[in-house]
């Protein structure tokens, strides 16, 4: 077992990251364990609508109702992550729904969802994810290419996902919140 677990954390890229998969993105850690890290980038939404690739899915999905771009693993496969409602009691088990980190949970989108009976607070689809191979994630965080910083509620399903990574940065204390303002090119500035 990994001495501390990243899960239900963000990964927010720094300047540093080096790769265009990543370059400004917000990741949500699912899993962090002694097989490595899952995650899905919050902040890429495509241009694909969910109602073209689950159309019994669609009514249920957060604003933008876009299929989103996980990560660079898997791109052909859907991950569906969803945040229960409240009116859900605490320690129900919900079929179909897998709890995860921070509140959410993943959802089996095999099976249609029931009307009435599928209660979330937000749904979000995701084409691919993000993974890294065990000691991967820490040695990127001792290199500077990640800031591990904590989720607020409203940060998996944002409805402004272009405004993720500025709005995560400014939450934070210290020079990290600096980089909020930090222009895409910084050598322009």
């Amino acid at each position: 077992m990994c001495p501390m677990s990243f899960a239900g954390r963000l990964l927010v890229a720094t300047p540093l990251i080096g790769d265009p998969h990543f370059e400004r993105s917000v990741v949500l850690v699912l899993t962090h364990d002694e097989n490595g890290a899952f995650g899905l980038v919050l902040n890429h939404p495509s241009e694909t609508p969910v109602a073209e690739v689950v159309p019994d899915w669609a009514p249920l999905v957060n604003w933008p109702d876009r299929i989103f771009i996980g990560g660079p693993v898997a791109p052909d496969a859907v991950v569906a992550i969803a945040r229960l409602d409240a009116s859900v009691t605490t320690g129900v088990e919900m079929e179909g729904f897998s709890p995860l980190a921070g509140g959410l949970g993943s959802v089996d989108l095999s099976h249609p969802p029931e009307p009435g009976r599928a209660r979330w607070g937000g749904l979000r689809l995701f084409a691919g994810s993000s993974g890294w191979a065990v000691g991967q994630l820490e040695d990127e965080l001792s290199e500077g290419a990640w800031w591990l910083v904590p989720s607020e509620p409203h940060d998996p399903l944002t409805s402004d996902p272009a405004a993720l990574w500025r709005q995560v940065l400014r939450h934070q204390s210290g020079p990290t919140a600096w980089f909020a303002n930090c222009p895409l090119d910084p050598t322009a500035n």
